[in-house]
């Protein structure tokens, strides 16, 4: 662990600049109900500068929290309904012919902003897929000759409808590979519930929010991030617990049989990434396993590809993780 002295100090600077955050989580409980934990995850995306996918039924909030959050900040924000009719250029944009002067202008698309809620995003043909692609990790796109930065954060926040499967394409492993998160959003509590009902059972409900931070504060929180200490025994547990998804044999965990391909090296960089902005969310300077712990199901789900026994057993890669963490020693 850290000296004590610059542990002390690194605290004192998250404070500092971890305030925001807790302000923009009591904004957006004005409007959102519950849902503290994808709250969390949306935070942990914004300070790790990585894209997430959010998964559940209809009717959970997904799209209004994505759209909360980005009132919370100063910052551009579009909503993109993905159909299957749409095309590259409606995303990024295409040449347009100029008569008067014989010749092409370019027409930035709706991606070049910073927040993109890229609602059911399965619902897209391959060739936008292949668009988004290289907007999500290059940060750029190119039309015609010429390529173009993204502005700068850039999120995309895609959410997809997990039991209608009519009129849907599977997501590229390419790509899913490209989301720091992929996060489940579960039903309320009954309480939950029922204070939804009295907030929300009206014609022309209250949904709006003050913005409370900027771009500024979250490069600063990010810079703060990425100065959070890991010890060598935690980077050798993020490294054991992802080799353990490809080689589960050589750890002793019986489940070689029920996983296909396991976790890519992207997925021990977004460990510690994630877990480090994690403890920047609990007032911490180093990561510990729990950090670890807490994030690895949204990091691992989608990078794990079960095996068609595993499917007959109904076994999902959550289970699957949870084996993986109960067999790797703890440091």
């Amino acid at each position: 662990m850290p000296e004590p002295t610059d542990a002390e100090a690194l605290a004192e600077e998250i404070a500092t600049h971890a305030s925001w955050t807790q302000t923009l989580r009591a904004e957006t409980a004005r409007v959102v109900v519950g849902q503290e934990a994808f709250i969390e995850r949306l935070l942990i995306g914004l300070l790790c500068n990585g894209h997430l996918l959010i998964e559940g039924v209809p009717g959970l909030a997904k799209t209004l929290t994505v759209r909360t959050l980005a009132g919370c900040i100063r910052t551009g924000f579009q909503r993109l309904q993905f159909t299957p009719d749409l095309l590259p250029a409606d995303l990024i944009g295409t040449l347009v012919y100029q008569p008067h002067d014989g010749k092409f202008t370019t027409k930035l698309g709706p991606l070049f902003s910073n927040l993109i809620l890229a609602d059911e995003i399965n619902r897209a043909p391959a060739k936008v897929q292949s668009a988004l692609l290289e907007a999500m990790q290059e940060r750029q796109v190119t039309i015609g000759e010429q390529t173009f930065r993204l502005p700068d954060p850039f999120l995309v926040l895609a959410t997809q409808n997990p039991i209608e499967q009519e009129g849907t394409y599977q997501l590229p492993e390419a790509q899913l590979d490209r989301f720091l998160f992929k996060l489940k959003v579960g039903y309320p509590t009954k309480a939950e519930e029922r204070l939804i009902l009295d907030r929300m059972g009206t014609s022309a409900p209250h949904l709006e929010v003050a913005a409370v931070t900027d771009p500024a504060a979250i490069a600063a929180a990010r810079a703060l991030v990425n100065r959070i200490y890991i010890d060598d025994r935690v980077k050798d547990y993020i490294v054991d617990v992802v080799r353990a998804t490809r080689f589960p044999a050589e750890y002793g965990i019986p489940i070689e049989g029920l996983i296909r391909f396991g976790a890519s090296p992207r997925a021990t960089i977004n460990l510690a990434l994630a877990g480090r902005a994690h403890a920047f969310l609990q007032g911490r300077g180093f990561v510990t396993p729990a950090d670890i712990k807490a994030i690895s199901p949204d990091v691992l789900r989608h990078r794990i590809l079960p095996s068609y026994e595993a499917e007959a057993e109904q076994v999902d890669t959550d289970a699957l993780v949870e084996r993986v963490f109960a067999a790797i020693p703890v440091p």
